[in-house]
């Protein structure tokens, strides 16, 4: 448990889970994906995501056991959770991205049996491979004849979702083949069929690249499909084998937005929080898994993305809207205001005239009012004395003005009642427009269960019509 108040770590955590693990004899020195933590976790998985082994850090920290319940209420595709049911923790997730939520159903469904998944896969890829062989196209690249009747294709109005060239007409031919395939024998293990092809289509079969944002590599005229897929699904089969003697955890999931969940929980039901929100930067989460979340049907207009994109904290300014009201809840945040306020003041001092850079600034307090509309509405469920972890980072992507995201986030948590334990240094990564370091935090807290906490800024005001208050009461 945590004995050590109000301190801020010298030693990177990264490096002091290094030095344990070394004493123990395992592999948790850096953010990347160690080889005994791949089962289930490496299922599919954001490129950024933060490691299963600091979940595991602070889940001991914090003195969780099996009965206790671990809250993630950004929980992505699931690294908190996933540890928390290898660990006989039980835990709720919360995402408002489908893909994601998707992706952590599955990791955590342990219960198809190994050899009838490879079975059944192996008869879906020879149903597909005769398809394709019909038409004069084979899945090793550069072999086939050429295709002998038009190529399946998307909508344009479902292409117009994704990016330019972000997966070449012969692939995606074969790609479609496939789904229709898992679709027309689908199974129990339709989902885990999906989400293998989710994994293969990302790394393998388009010509996206992460470094660390999205984008698009040289076009490949062809790339294997099936190949790649079925090797997930032989690696999903070995995994279930070990997983499914892992002990039972229970695992409640929903669809929704972090900043208004109060009502998803039963109230004093959570006894840690182990998470990480978006940071406010001009990353457009929803780029990372555009590709996907069109092809397995999760998104299939402007209007879908418009829908995923309201339900998201306001991190950026490819998701504000006219009627976003969630800057009231920091409007007297003076630290707050006075970043903003120095955004706007350096755009107009270097003549920038964009609509997204005239939305900088709005977007920053957009941002950190959502995040203290979030830790309000958590009060509500979490029991007295819960701990907290946030890993948060430090930006300077507004026209390089200075975001200390932790220091903020800390500092709005303290105005709701929160106490701040300490902020361990995750680790620093080179901004590349100050060559400045930034930081990467874990922000720990502790809900004390005060009896009332009121936030001035915000009590009486008025957001999208209706009245809001923060006060809390037990």
């Amino acid at each position: 448990m945590i004995t050590e108040a109000k301190a801020t770590s010298v030693i990177p955590i990264s490096d002091q889970i290094t030095m344990r693990g070394r004493r123990n004899g395992r592999n948790g020195d850096s953010n990347k994906l160690a080889e005994e933590d791949r089962p289930a976790h490496g299922w599919f998985r954001f490129v950024l995501s933060y490691p299963p082994h600091l979940v595991r850090h602070y889940l001991e920290e914090f003195g969780m056991k099996p009965r206790c319940r671990v809250l993630d209420p950004f929980c992505g595709t699931g690294t908190t959770i996933v540890e928390c049911r290898k660990n006989g923790i039980g835990s709720v997730g919360i995402e408002a991205n489908r893909m994601a939520f998707f992706a952590t159903q599955v990791k955590v469904d342990w219960s198809p049996n190994p050899s009838r998944l490879v079975e059944h896969a192996e008869a879906i890829a020879n149903s597909a491979r005769e398809r394709l062989d019909k038409d004069g196209i084979t899945d090793a690249p550069g072999v086939s004849r050429g295709p002998r009747r038009d190529l399946l294709t998307l909508s344009d109005e479902r292409k117009d979702l994704l990016l330019a060239d972000s997966i070449s007409p012969l692939p995606l031919h074969k790609t479609l083949v496939l789904l229709d395939e898992i679709e027309r024998q689908r199974s129990p293990f339709y989902d885990h069929e999906r989400l293998a092809l989710a994994r293969a289509l990302v790394f393998q079969i388009s010509n996206l690249h992460f470094g660390p944002e999205v984008g698009v590599e040289k076009p490949k005229a062809d790339a294997a499909v099936l190949a790649p897929w079925l090797a997930g699904i032989r690696e999903m089969a070995v995994d279930l084998a070990q997983l499914s003697r892992r002990p039972s955890a229970s695992v409640d999931l929903h669809y929704a937005d972090a900043r208004d969940m109060a009502h998803l929980l039963h109230a004093r039901s959570i006894d840690a929080v182990i998470t990480s929100p978006p940071y406010p930067n001009e990353k457009d989460y929803t780029r990372t898994t555009r590709l996907e979340s069109v092809l397995l049907g999760f998104m299939h207009n402007k209007m879908d993305l418009k829908s995923l994109k309201y339900r998201l904290v306001r991190s950026n300014t490819r998701n504000v809207y006219k009627g976003d009201g969630d800057d009231v809840f920091v409007a007297d945040n003076v630290e707050i205001q006075r970043i903003a306020t120095e955004i706007e003041r350096r755009r107009i001092e270097m003549g920038k005239t964009s609509g997204f850079e005239r939305m900088y600034a709005r977007v920053t307090r957009l941002y950190f009012g959502g995040m203290a509309r979030h830790l309000a509405a958590l009060r509500e469920v979490l029991r007295p004395g819960a701990y907290l972890a946030y890993v948060v980072g430090d930006q300077a992507s507004y026209l390089r003005v200075m975001i200390r995201t932790g220091k903020l986030l800390a500092d709005i948590a303290k105005s709701l009642g929160y106490e701040l334990v300490k902020i361990d240094l995750f680790r620093t990564r080179l901004a590349t427009a100050t060559r400045e370091q930034l930081r990467e935090e874990v922000i720990v807290l502790r809900w004390p269960g005060v009896k009332s906490v009121r936030i001035a800024t915000t009590n009486g005001r008025k957001i999208n019509g209706k009245r809001k208050s923060l006060r809390h009461n037990h």
